[in-house]
């Protein structure tokens, strides 16, 4: 016996069903990949009731295209951007505003405007996949910059989705997670993050640190892909400060080459303090990193300051990557692919 449920938990209203421009899979795609994450579940899920929550633009089937034209003084080239959100084409600078439409998305690329120089950066895309659909594909890059074709300047960065917000324009490098607002509000206390995959791992065993201001120099080190998830309880002090303590956490990295798709590949989320379990790993710990907007609009640090498996989660933050270094460090080569992301309940 098998009893599987599927809906959604995420509010999305007035998401164009197709909007003029550019798109990659007929409603026909939509319904069977639907169809088949069923018929895989019920084989799967054996006698437990199971409860999956699809997340809103999930299944990968729809992607807003963006067209940005460079600043002359960087050749003046027309670059495409992509983000997970409802089907459309723009054809202009300027900031995308992530978080419209119910969408929990934002991405690596990235609109940025540094007194007056425009430039647009992409390290994720969508890509067809063999079986039928869309998925997204996401790589590690060293992006090169010709300043009046002389002057070289190399970034790395690694494809990136993520739930939150980028805020575009991006004005500096100096900080870049300055200008990410991490998670969306989340109540839910599911068991596992699921999702499809593939990916291409560099098998070097040395990595770059490429931050634009310097030749990139080579450190020791190995890149790999990596998935988590954080439920989190914040809140705000009246200093404007966010605080968080974690509830649950979902972790896995990625180290060797999977050419063929995983579908429905499960990681559990644990409740609680996982600092005692013989797995446990110090990246899965707290991040400094991590930025959030608070009610006063100002990026601001999330304190992360314990563990309680007994609070309500405010905030869901998801993270598929394919390199696993902070910002400017990794190993180009890598390349990770995901499809189908969803959360799983058990009933």
């Amino acid at each position: 016996m098998c009893i599987c449920l599927i809906y959604s938990n995420f509010a999305v209203e007035n998401v164009p069903r197709m909007v003029r421009g550019y798109y990659f899979a007929t409603q026909h795609f939509r319904i069977m990949k639907k169809i088949s994450l069923l018929l895989f579940l019920c084989l799967t899920a054996g006698v437990f009731a199971e409860r999956i929550d699809t997340i809103p633009f999930g299944d990968m089937e729809s992607w807003t295209v963006r067209y940005i034209q460079e600043s002359k003084l960087l050749g003046g080239k027309t670059r495409t951007l992509y983000a997970l959100a409802p089907t459309d084409t723009i054809w202009e600078n300027g900031p995308y505003y992530y978080g419209q439409n119910g969408n929990p998305w934002a991405t690596s690329n990235a609109y940025a405007n540094i007194i007056g120089i425009e430039k647009a950066a992409g390290t994720m895309t969508p890509e067809a996949r063999e079986d039928g659909g869309t998925c997204c594909r996401m790589d590690v890059d060293l992006l090169g910059v010709r300043v009046m074709g002389m002057i070289d300047v190399q970034v790395l960065v690694p494809g990136t989705l993520f739930t939150g917000r980028n805020l575009e324009p991006i004005t500096t490098a100096k900080d870049p997670y300055q200008n990410i607002d991490f998670g969306v509000p989340f109540t839910g206390r599911p068991t596992a993050l699921m999702f499809d995959y593939k990916c291409i791992i560099s098998p070097e065993n040395w990595i770059w640190f490429a931050k634009g201001a310097a030749k990139p120099k080579k450190q020791d080190g190995h890149d790999e892909a990596e998935a988590y998830l954080y439920l989190q309880h914040r809140w705000e002090d009246e200093k404007g400060k966010i605080h968080s303590i974690r509830v649950g956490t979902a972790y896995e990295r990625f180290s060797e080459d999977q050419l063929t798709w995983v579908n429905g590949h499960r990681i559990p989320i644990h409740y609680g303090d996982i600092t005692g379990e013989p797995w446990y790993e110090e990246y899965m710990g707290f991040k400094e990193m991590q930025r959030a907007v608070n009610s006063k609009g100002k990026v601001t640090p999330i304190i992360e300051e314990g563990w309680d498996a007994t609070l309500e989660p405010t905030h869901l933050v998801i993270m598929l990557t394919s390199g696993k270094y902070e910002a400017f460090v990794g190993k180009e080569g890598n390349v990770f692919w995901v499809d189908n992301v969803c959360l799983v309940y058990e009933d």
